[in-house]
């Protein structure tokens, strides 16, 4: 790995502290999730919130007069099938990478984007009721 530049080092120092396992020898799919993807997403968590409230809203989502369990899965659908979400989702967290954490997403781009989805999915569903008051649907 390179030296860290100063934008890297600002980037770094940006993310929270998420407590995660010690990292291997060599860097993983499963390293990636947990020592940048995990703290850029709680990093962006009022931000995620807020762009899947404004889908929700411009989209005309019944999520506020859903059951919990057709909320979930409102935002299940709403997140892996509208690309123009995804996209943005994967755009919030991809601008805090690093020069070698984009070096290695670009090179598992396909297993990173899916593991961040399913991490985006799992958090906005947990916050559901964010998401709804912040809609304001």
């Amino acid at each position: 790995m390179s030296s860290i530049t100063r934008p890297d080092a600002a980037l770094l120092a940006l993310r929270p502290v998420v407590d995660t396992a010690p990292a291997s020898g060599d860097a993983t799919s499963g390293d990636f999730l947990h020592h940048t993807l995990r703290p850029i997403l709680k990093l962006q968590n009022d931000l995620l919130l807020a762009v899947v409230a404004d889908f929700v809203r411009d989209h005309h989502v019944p999520l506020a007069a859903a059951s919990a369990a057709d909320q979930q899965r409102l935002l299940i659908e709403l997140l892996t099938r509208n690309v123009k979400l995804r996209y943005t989702v994967v755009g919030l967290v991809s601008g805090f990478f690093t020069s070698a954490e984009l070096d290695f997403y670009r090179q598992h781009r396909s297993e990173l984007n899916r593991r961040l989805l399913e991490l985006a999915v799992r958090r906005v569903q947990d916050q559901v009721e964010a998401v709804v008051k912040a809609s304001g649907v």
